[in-house]
């Protein structure tokens, strides 16, 4: 399949599996050789064609393990906005 249809990345190659899985190859080639012409289309546009939603790949997310450089900045902004507030709140009496 690789060769009729634009893979991008892992997350096309997991798309394409599904695909595959529940359309059918010859489904999918063959709507692959119909938007093709001269090129390879993009996945999206075989799906489109297809009138099927492939499921959202899987992110692979790394858990944060040390949030105090992000906690520190949100307390620099909250202590920021706080003055402001209280500038403001002097400027109107």
């Amino acid at each position: 399949m690789n060769q009729l249809i634009r893979i991008l990345n892992d997350g096309d190659r997991e798309k394409l599996a599904w695909l595959r899985k529940h359309v059918g190859d010859v489904r999918v080639a063959a709507a692959a050789r119909h938007l093709g012409g001269s090129g390879k289309p993009y996945l999206s546009a075989v799906c489109l064609y297809l009138g099927v939603r492939p499921p959202t790949p899987h992110q692979h997310i790394r858990p944060v393990e040390d949030r105090t450089v992000g906690d520190n900045y949100l307390a620099e902004i909250r202590q920021v906005l706080a003055q402001r507030n209280q500038a403001l709140l002097k400027h109107q009496v």
